[in-house]
């Protein structure tokens, strides 16, 4: 599904930095949606997912502080990473259906974060 990530950019540690994963088609209320990041050096990872039905899930490490939400009449799905560390620079994307990143062959172009300490 024809996908754009948009947001992020240079931000300090300790700030906030809001993420949006918009869709071409209407597909948040029939599919699930990941958020990944691939941090320089590392694999790509999959850190949380919003359900079709409105439900979040997160990897453990982020739990706390990311939060996956969304807006179906943008049909555009929103991370927000909180308390930024410099751990947290990486590019992020989103996809569906969230399962394992070495499923995908086609990815958007991501969304970098880049956080100075």
């Amino acid at each position: 599904v024809p996908l754009r990530e948009s947001g992020g950019g240079l931000v300090q540690a300790g700030e906030s930095v809001k993420l949006s994963c918009t869709f071409s088609e209407d597909i948040l209320s029939t599919d699930d949606v990941g958020w990944y990041r691939q941090a320089p050096g590392m694999q790509r990872e999959l850190v949380g997912a919003i359900q079709r039905d409105g439900g979040t899930s997160y990897r453990d490490s982020v739990r706390g502080r990311f939060t996956i939400s969304r807006d179906k009449a943008k049909k555009t799905v929103y991370l927000e990473i909180s308390r930024l560390t410099p751990e947290d620079t990486a590019v992020y994307y989103c996809n569906t259906p969230p399962v394992a990143a070495e499923y995908f062959t086609s990815w958007g172009q991501g969304a970098q974060v880049t956080v100075s300490s």
